[in-house]
């Protein structure tokens, strides 16, 4: 197998080595899977696993067409004033449309719970989907949900950002209390300073970053 392959040239690139052949009976269209989509191909990530030419690819049977104005439901920029392989619309409802690489990405980051945005539509969406060769991944939470998408957020700030650093262990140094205590600025908590950097005394318990006082006015005390 390995060597008749070697011997296939891909159709959109021209280069050989083309493992993928259309499944339509008497095509012998080949291509490779990175050159799929510049080629408009389909390949469908369940069942059989068939890929298919621009030819002889699944459509869409959707009656309803895009208006002038219509945008991507999930990027919100314009689609082709018509059905086409890269401009998409849900099965269900019918007046959701979206870029073939936008429901892409989705089906990548939702799993299992990739529907419809619009109608909430789940089983014929997801259908429809695949045999139109959209994978979809199987994890089983959403990867906006997990802890380490937003992960980064919930971290407290612990650096001094003081132009000139005076603490003997570096600016990643912070202690309990004492000089080298750091403190946020008390409207981001994006910047913090180490008491003895900007001589605040031990009593001060906030100050203010010179981005959020102003440049040149920034509150010490």
């Amino acid at each position: 197998a390995r060597l008749l392959c070697s011997f296939q040239r891909c159709f959109v690139c021209g280069e050989m080595g083309a493992a993928i052949t259309c499944g339509e009976k008497g095509c012998d269209r080949s291509f490779h899977l990175p050159c799929a989509s510049r080629g408009e191909c389909v390949t469908q990530f369940f069942g059989l696993y068939r890929s298919f030419c621009w030819e002889h690819r699944p459509e869409q049977a959707v009656k309803a067409k895009p208006g002038q104005n219509s945008t991507c439901i999930i990027c919100l920029d314009p689609v082709e004033d018509k059905k086409s392989y890269h401009t998409m619309a849900c099965p269900a409802c019918q007046h959701a449309w979206f870029h073939r690489s936008c429901i892409q990405k989705q089906g990548i980051h939702a799993g299992i719970r990739f529907c419809c945005l619009h109608c909430r539509n789940q089983d014929q969406f997801v259908m429809e989907m695949l045999a139109m060769g959209i994978r979809i991944s199987k994890r089983l939470q959403p990867s906006w949900e997990s802890g380490q998408a937003f992960g980064p957020v919930y971290q407290r700030h612990k650096r001094c950002n003081a132009s000139k650093c005076l603490c003997p262990g570096g600016s990643e140094q912070a202690e309990e209390e004492g000089p080298w205590q750091v403190l946020l600025c008390s409207s981001c908590a994006a910047k913090g300073t180490h008491r003895r950097c900007l001589y605040l005394s031990n009593s001060a318990t906030t100050w203010e970053c010179n981005c959020c006082a102003g440049l040149g006015t920034g509150k010490r005390q």
